[in-house]
């Protein structure tokens, strides 16, 4: 059996958003192509019954966000395959023939939802609000190039990581297109983006999220507001809960009830996500879940997953409905009716990537993934929980690859917490291994039931891992996860060093000479903060990584509310900030630390990587910066192939040397 390496990423394939029409399920598949640099994403189905898998025409690079028109007869998507390579809406007929191109917007289209009747789509698309008359693009191009033009920012939020700095000169505009003559019409215009999200059968309404109050930029937030096609009126959906942050998810066939997830904004940032019903007539706002201690929705992480679309809520009926809940480092599915009536359906060790309802029910189509799965294509029984597989794109290198099963356990941490945590053993099994202690980000986030390459790769190299969900992560109730509010650094600090104890205890055979500590993002900001009030790991990885709290305020896309909101200060208290800041206890570190941080990562910006990098020259510790190049926050997910390897290098060459 061969084992898990970097390069084996471009083996592997990931299945996503799952949709059902008659006895197929159509999918999107991901693949890394190594050649080009690239991810790749085709359309495929699979037949129910026979399991024939079937390819659709697409052709591009990027071909996602897949639909079936509610008369069946359309299978639409947005693709990249244009002259400019600009995404727009494409359409293929169900019963065979090749794609057409349904919009030809200059700026692309991000998102759409089809009309009830299937004649007709709507999507966001942008424009720019003076556009320039000039028709040689090319000299325009080389003229700005030569007289570069000033940015000027105005607004508190003005960049976004993974975007860069927003533009300044675009409308945002929601558009409606006719299938038949390609013809389309202004609906909706913006100056600011707002989000489609359901279209009424009649059409006389559209149901949109928008910021929580646009004339404030430091209120933090968005919800969900109804449109008034005929009128141009806007009322508030949410308007029971001012302060509150919801999303729409899901409307029934009779269009008399809402169903949305958010929260009342009690413990801001880390407010748990519930489940909500808007009864229409009634106009009034109701929390469903109440009674039940858990986040709805999924905060499971993972590196391996590409274009997920997440498990729906969504309707069986007008009265009953399903939603997925993160409990304990799995997905569960729960049943749900309009009086907040819950039952438990399913509670798996597996992460659903997305879902639909077959005709039958009782049985959802699903992709997912388990510790041991990267990924399939399924029908999930909601009788007994059960999971019958229809299509594995990764059997045959799986079958030749060692997989790793990690160990569930739960030990007690600060205050005698119950805290569950996974340790993956190395696929050698040696006597005397060395292990890694490898801190999550988020914090708001968990480790759980689902495959993670990198963990993966660690163990086919001969290193145990250490997988903890110390508090301050979802999963374990709002106490946990509020706990960390005003206080990085301590409790949760105390979680990790006993949960390492712990795993140290039950296993003997780790090599406590060669104990080493990663993460990233808040798992960066951790790693920085162990190596500066402790010596014993070996050498450490920051990446991603917060230092400096003070100056984090100042430069991140979040940095005013992250701080205000999850540190529970503001620059007038710098001194509290300097105090959970890891670059305060620089002085301390006597661990050798690589740093790792992307070029273009606007959540955790390169500054914070460079001052604590300064730091450790300053104090004569070991260490080296390495910067990746066309990388935001999302470099271990999403980021260039060929840089997600580099950066799976650099770390294992970095521990060899210790």
């Amino acid at each position: 059996m061969k084992t898990l390496t970097p390069e084996s990423l471009f083996d592997l394939k990931t299945v996503s958003q799952p949709k059902v029409w008659k006895d197929h399920v159509f999918f999107v598949e991901t693949d890394l192509k190594e050649e080009s640099n690239e991810y790749r994403t085709s359309i495929y189905s699979v037949h129910q019954k026979t399991e024939e898998k079937t390819h659709w025409g697409d052709s591009g690079s990027a071909n996602v966000e897949i639909s079936i028109s509610p008369n069946g007869k359309w299978l639409a998507y947005l693709s990249n395959n244009t002259e400019d390579k600009k995404t727009q809406i494409f359409l293929i007929s169900l019963s065979g023939g090749s794609a057409s191109q349904l919009t030809s917007e200059k700026n692309g289209v991000f998102s759409y939802e089809w009309t009830s009747n299937s004649a007709s789509v709507y999507y966001q698309t942008s424009k720019k609000t003076k556009e320039d008359s000039n028709s040689d693009k090319t000299e325009e191009m080389k003229d700005k190039q030569k007289h570069p033009e000033p940015k000027v920012i105005t607004t508190l939020q003005y960049k976004m990581d993974g975007r860069g700095v927003n533009p300044v000169d675009l409308t945002y505009q929601i558009k409606k297109v006719d299938i038949a003559t390609k013809n389309d019409q202004l609906i909706l215009e913006k100056d600011r983006p707002v989000g489609l999200s359901y279209v009424s059968k009649d059409e006389s309404y559209l149901l949109i999220s928008d910021k929580l109050d646009p004339e404030d930029e430091w209120v933090y937030g968005g919800s969900v507001y109804k449109y008034f096609i005929e009128s141009k009126k806007t009322t508030t959906v949410t308007k029971e809960i001012p302060q509150g942050s919801f999303q729409f998810v899901a409307a029934n066939e009779a269009e008399d009830f809402y169903l949305l997830v958010g929260n009342d904004f009690k413990f801001a940032f880390v407010s748990q996500a519930k489940l909500y019903g808007y009864d229409v007539i009634e106009q009034t706002l109701v929390c469903l879940t109440e009674n039940l201690d858990a986040e709805v929705g999924d905060t499971i992480i993972g590196d391996f997953q590409q274009n997920v679309s997440d498990f729906p809520v969504q309707w069986l009926d007008n009265e009953h409905y399903l939603f997925p809940v993160t409990e304990h480092g799995k997905l569960q599915i729960y049943k749900g009716n309009r009086k907040g009536q819950l039952e438990k359906l399913v509670d798996e060790k597996v992460q659903f990537t997305g879902g639909e309802l077959t005709d039958e029910q009782d049985r959802v189509a699903v992709t997912y993934s388990t510790a041991t799965i990267p990924s399939e294509v399924g029908l999930l029984d909601l009788k007994n929980g059960t999971i019958e597989k229809l299509y594995d794109p990764n059997a045959a290198v799986v079958s030749e690859y060692t997989i790793v099963e990690p160990e569930m356990f739960w030990y007690k941490g600060a205050d005698d917490w119950d805290i569950q945590g996974w340790y993956m053993p190395p696929v050698d099994k040696k006597e005397k291994h060395p292990a890694i202690l490898y801190v999550h980000g988020g914090p708001q986030v968990c480790y759980g039931e689902t495959f993670f390459h990198e963990m993966q790769k660690l163990s086919a190299q001969g290193y145990g891992v250490i997988l903890l969900n110390p508090r301050g992560g979802n999963g374990y109730g709002q106490d946990f996860v509020a706990s960390i509010l005003g206080d990085y650094g301590n409790k949760d600090y105390e979680d990790l060093m006993l949960g390492t104890d712990y795993v140290l205890d039950k296993h003997p055979e780790i090599d406590t000479e060669k104990l080493y500590v990663a993460g990233g993002s808040y798992g960066g900001f951790m790693t920085n903060w162990i190596v500066g009030h402790t010596d014993r790991f070996k050498a450490a990885v920051t990446q991603r990584c917060i230092s400096n709290w003070i100056s984090f305020y100042g430069t991140s896309d979040i940095g005013p509310h992250f701080v205000e909101f999850q540190l529970q200060h503001d620059l007038s208290e710098m001194q509290e900030l300097w105090k959970m800041s890891p670059l305060a206890y620089s002085e301390n570190v006597k661990t050798p630390l690589l740093v790792i941080h992307g070029e273009e990562d606007l959540r955790c910006p390169q500054e914070q990587a460079e001052q604590m990098y300064i730091a450790m020259k300053k104090h004569k510790v070991d260490t080296k910066l390495i910067t990746f190049p066309k990388s935001s926050h999302g470099l271990s997910r999403m980021g260039l192939p060929n840089l997600r390897l580099e950066r799976m290098n650099a770390i294992t060459d970095w521990f060899e040397q210790y």
